[in-house]
């Protein structure tokens, strides 16, 4: 009787999904989405939770930081800082989508581009305006840009002002230049390379686009999805992830960006239920900025994100409470020696 395909397959033990928090800082390869490869990375970390921050587009790569358990809660919060890409443009040609995907709707001559390139990248930096490009998930009425496109809709996109920190010209071909970009958030790098483009009067499209930094995260600590999977296949036990685990950040990285405020017990222990905390204003040290999202620590442990208005701390996103078991149980032991 042959032996077929199926019947050669090694069966793997089943490793139930469990529940790890912590923060997986992936180099995404290009020709896969942000949601497939958080499929892959909690797939491997058998996460019952996770999420992805700053979705990069299948033709990106770079790194995305991919949030797993309770650092999830807090994803959203990485959208807060600045970043920085590489990115490759195409001079000569433009497309509908700004980048290799669309299709080529106007050509032009570059003729002297190139002498005019440094200047022309200068003018780009500090606060410039832009318009999202149509195919993007920046919403209008709810809706994401992208779906107007493809249904052949026309849209008055919504003008954003960014801030380009810096860009520094890499490298450039006869036809080509690379730059690296440190920017603002809300930054659209095809936008910024088709208005490059056009203010040499030759136009531009992306053809490569990596992102290497996230504003509060380590540089330089990306791990491929190959890389992740040949770690996992190694183990000798399935069931072991001590060595992929110590490739998670903790998760207040998710909010180190944030201004802090420091509780004491008492305070922290009921904002962990959800429950609001007047605050005295006297006794508490406050950040500068206390108009936006606020990051809440207790002794150093971080308990979740907050917003204060009038004197009164209100739960934004908030660590289970658990969280501060290990200062309850200081607590309980010194109240149980002072009533001895």
């Amino acid at each position: 009787m042959p032996i077929t395909e199926s019947a050669t397959k090694i069966k793997r033990p089943f490793v139930p999904k469990r529940n790890v928090s912590g923060i997986l800082l992936l180099d995404k390869p290009e020709g896969i989405s942000s949601s497939g490869a958080l499929v892959k990375a909690r797939g491997i970390y058998r996460a019952l939770k996770g999420g992805h921050t700053g979705s990069l587009d299948p033709l990106a790569s770079g790194l995305l930081p991919i949030c797993l358990g309770e650092a999830a809660k807090f994803s959203s919060y990485f959208l807060e800082g600045n970043k920085k890409y590489i990115a490759t443009g195409l001079l000569g040609k433009t497309t509908t989508t700004c980048d290799r995907e669309g299709e080529i709707v106007a050509e032009r001559p570059i003729g002297n581009a190139f002498s005019r390139l440094n200047d022309t990248l200068q003018q780009f930096t500090g606060k410039i305006t832009q318009v999202p490009p149509i195919y993007s998930a920046v919403k209008v009425d709810g809706k994401p840009l992208y779906k107007y496109a493809r249904q052949g809709k026309d849209v008055e996109i919504p003008k954003r002002e960014i801030e380009i920190y810096s860009i520094k010209l890499l490298a450039t071909t006869e036809d080509s230049f690379t730059v690296e970009v440190y920017c603002s958030k809300g930054t659209y790098i095809r936008t910024l390379i088709a208005d490059i483009g056009e203010a040499l009067g030759c136009g531009a499209f992306v053809t490569m686009l990596r992102r290497t930094y996230v504003e509060g995260l380590p540089e330089n600590n990306m791990i491929s999805l190959e890389g992740l999977q040949n770690l996992a296949d190694g183990r000798e036990n399935p069931a072991d992830f001590t060595e992929l685990d110590k490739l998670l950040y903790p998760l207040e990285l998710a909010v180190n960006n944030l201004p802090l405020i420091s509780l004491p017990y008492n305070q922290a222990e009921p904002l962990t239920h959800g429950v609001r905390q007047k605050i005295n204003l006297k006794n508490t040290v406050l950040p500068e900025k206390t108009d936006g999202p606020l990051q809440v620590r207790c002794k150093g442990i971080f308990i979740g994100v907050c917003e204060l208005k009038d004197s009164i701390l209100i739960p934004l996103r908030m660590m289970a409470p658990e969280c501060l078991d290990s200062l309850r149980l200081k607590n309980e032991k010194l109240n149980l020696n002072c009533t001895n």
